[in-house]
């Protein structure tokens, strides 16, 4: 996969090769619970284009040689972010989506949300996810498909928390706290909402931290 400058800005640490000839340095990369690695090569012959992939355990990232370590750092940030979308949206289908939740159930809300149903659907055109707790359903909009992971669970485990506490108030959003990715992924969906392409998760009260 590949893509043009410029880039969104992004937090990563990744380790800077020689930018005179492509070459290769492995830096290690937290991705949710998982570390893989991840390599940068640059390259003289790549003037505006970076690309992606995925090779064995690792990620190999191609980028410009003229690239500042900035640059690199934020691009970096964003081919992952792309990778993981595409890979959750080729994986995740309604039993998978299921599974999730239950998994994040277990590991941020006690095990205490529950639903009867998870699912996908394509009329959500002005929300990101519902819930009905007296059914015990939850909905996500078809269009998070596309985004990366730890995004689809943060909209996961928001609906996963009205099932036990149906408002946005102060008790909705302690829930919320345990999950580390909370601000990375409201950051994020605000980026797709200033695009103008869907609205956004209800925030937290004024006074909240």
């Amino acid at each position: 996969m590949s893509a043009d400058p410029p880039p969104r800005t992004a937090g990563q640490n990744v380790s800077r090769s020689a930018a005179s000839a492509p070459s290769t340095v492995p830096s290690p990369q937290s991705r949710g619970s998982d570390a893989s690695a991840v390599e940068v090569r640059r390259s003289t012959r790549r003037r505006r284009t970076v690309s992606a992939y995925r090779e064995g355990d690792r990620t190999v990232v191609l980028i410009p040689a003229r690239m500042s370590e900035a640059e690199e750092r934020r691009w970096v940030s964003v081919m992952l972010d792309k990778l993981a979308a595409q890979e959750s949206k080729r994986m995740l289908g309604d039993a998978e989506l299921a599974a999730r939740a239950e998994w994040l159930s277990g590991q941020y809300l006690g095990g205490r949300a529950r639903p009867v149903s998870v699912r996908w659907v394509t009329n959500q055109n002005t929300r990101w996810g519902s819930c009905t707790p007296a059914e015990g359903s939850i909905r996500l909009s078809h269009r998070l498909q596309g985004m990366p992971e730890y995004v689809v669970d943060y909209v996961l485990l928001h609906e996963l928390a009205h099932l036990l506490v149906p408002g946005h108030g102060r008790r909705f959003w302690q829930l919320l706290e345990a999950y580390p990715r909370t601000e990375r992924a409201r950051g994020y969906l605000e980026g797709v909402v200033a695009a103008g392409r869907l609205p956004h998760l209800a925030g937290p009260p004024d006074d909240q931290p």
